[in-house]
């Protein structure tokens, strides 16, 4: 069984006119271990939409999601919580660092979902992304880039089977576009997770041997206006 798969999922938000817009409609999708996969869209086009219904953040109006051989869509909250705490990471576009918390802080509070803080470890993954002189830094004491660092160690902090990054390098640079590409790509393959990754930039996509268009997933893949 591949580690994720998708089936028959559809998802549709009330829009200002009080019609349905139905903004995820895929018959099916799967992953396997340690696969590396961008997902190609333009903004609008439901790809967040898809991540977040993927970690469980959003419910779908149907269909299945099984991750890691179990059936998220079949689980009441606390075991789906459970399950997507053990096996999944997410990258976040903005990043989501709680600025009242240090980066060692943000790391460790990423671990209290899962099996439990383990500060060797927060240390280790800080250390990896060359942050382990900025242990005891608040988030508005670095830069956007470090910033991405704190979330990529955050993701990895459970030692997931998959990981999530959503526009991971939206807010950078081409240099440093490059070079967090590389980071994200290399601490999936040492911790071996799978990556799936969502953008429109065509410098990211590159990068990928495995790029699928999400309009060739999603029956609904029409540009929509912003849902909540």
């Amino acid at each position: 069984m591949p580690l994720l798969e998708v089936s028959q999922l559809k998802k549709s938000f009330r829009a200002p006119d009080g019609s349905t817009c139905t903004v995820i409609d895929v018959p099916r999708f799967a992953l396997e271990e340690r696969v590396h996969v961008a997902l190609q869209g333009e903004s609008g086009l439901g790809k967040t939409t898809l991540l977040h219904l993927i970690a469980g953040i959003l419910k779908p109006d149907s269909g299945r999601i099984w991750l890691a051989g179990q059936e998220l869509t079949a689980l009441d909250e606390p075991r789906r919580d459970r399950v997507r705490a053990m096996s999944l990471g997410y990258i976040f576009q903005t990043f989501n660092l709680l600025p009242a918390f240090t980066c060692l802080e943000n790391v460790l509070l990423g671990m209290s979902f899962g099996p439990g803080p383990d500060r060797p470890l927060a240390k280790a993954l800080l250390d990896r992304v060359g942050l382990g002189n900025r242990l005891g830094h608040y988030p508005r004491q670095l830069s956007t880039g470090q910033q991405q660092r704190v979330a990529v160690a955050r993701a990895l902090a459970n030692r997931p089977k998959l990981v999530l990054a959503d526009e991971p390098t939206g807010n950078l640079d081409s240099a440093s576009t490059r070079e967090a590409l590389k980071l994200i790509r290399d601490t999936c393959a040492e911790n071996s997770a799978a990556l799936l990754l969502v953008s429109h930039d065509r410098e990211v996509l590159d990068q990928f041997e495995n790029v699928v268009a999400l309009a060739d997933l999603n029956q609904a893949a029409a540009p929509v206006a912003p849902m909540p």
